[in-house]
Order: structure tokens, then C-alpha cells, then sequence
């Protein structure tokens, strides 16, 4: 019974092989073994890929992140000047103030100084003149007795 259980099966095989049953079911179990083989790689290849879409991922929200802080210090910076504009205007009025002051302060100085100077200068002048008017006192010319000086004057010279 075994014999013609197995001469059974071979012929049935025959069969199938002669009419290409067999060679289509052959091609088809090829074909899902090629697409699950196709299925695994593309999943090896998306685990592959996953630590570096989560690196991506991270590095996106980090970058976001880092935007949004950037975009509130800006507004906070904007805030603060906006509260310290009256404060910077007052200081800055302040000190054109003092500065106007100290200008003012060294223009006055140096009027003052020009006439210190020119004081001194017009006593220098007096001093000098006083002096030479003394010295002119002190020098006697002499006086001469002949009735043609001119004469004499040719003769010097």
C-alpha cells in the first residue's frame, strides 16, 4: 500500500509538472521568498535609518527650540529698552547738561585767561616803557659847542 501511495504521488507530481503547475507553483513560492527577502532588507534598512531620523528629529527640535529662545530674548530685549528709553533719554539730557557746563566752564576759562594775558602783556609793556624812559632820563647826551655838528657827523661815520 505504501508502493502505491508513493507511485501515487509521483505520478500526481508528473502531472503537475507536465502541465507546469508545479514549475508556477515553484515560480510563485520564488517570488514570495524574494519579496519577503525584499520586506526584511527594506525593514533592516528603516531600523538602519531610524537612529538617524531620531537624531534628525532631535536635532530639529533642538534647532526649534533654540529659535524660539532666540525670538523671546529678542522680545525681551525689545521690552527692556522700551522700559529704560525714558531713563536713557534723562541721562542722556543729563549729560548734555554737564557737558554743556564744562563747555561753558572752559570757554570762561579761557576768556578769563586771554585777559590775565593781556593784562600782563600791557603791564610787561608799562614796565618796559617806564623802564626806558628812566634809562633815557639817565643818559646825558652831551652838548656841543661847535656851531656845525653835521660836520662832525661826516667825519665819524
Amino acid at each position: 500500500m505504501d508502493k502505491l501511495l508513493e507511485f501515487g504521488k509521483r505520478a500526481m507530481f508528473y502531472v503537475r509538472v507536465l502541465s507546469g503547475y508545479e514549475e508556477c507553483r515553484i515560480r510563485s513560492y520564488r517570488i514570495q521568498l524574494q519579496q519577503h527577502l525584499q520586506q526584511a532588507q527594506a525593514r533592516k534598512a528603516a531600523l538602519n535609518k531610524v537612529p538617524e531620523q531620531l537624531i534628525i528629529s532631535e536635532v530639529r527640535k533642538m534647532v526649534e527650540e533654540m529659535q524660539a529662545l532666540n525670538k523671546k530674548l529678542e522680545e525681551t530685549e525689545a521690552a527692556i529698552e522700551d522700559y529704560f528709553k525714558p531713563i536713557d533719554n534723562q541721562a542722556e539730557m543729563i549729560m548734555k547738561a554737564q557737558l554743556d557746563g564744562e563747555e561753558k566752564r572752559m570757554r570762561e576759562m579761557m576768556a578769563t585767561m586771554q585777559r590775565q594775558a593781556l593784562l600782563e602783556k600791557a603791564e610787561a609793556e608799562k614796565l618796559a616803557t617806564s623802564q626806558n624812559a628812566k634809562a633815557d632820563q639817565h643818559i646825558v647826551e652831551p652838548e656841543w659847542d661847535d656851531p656845525y655838528p653835521h660836520f662832525l657827523n661826516i667825519f665819524c661815520s
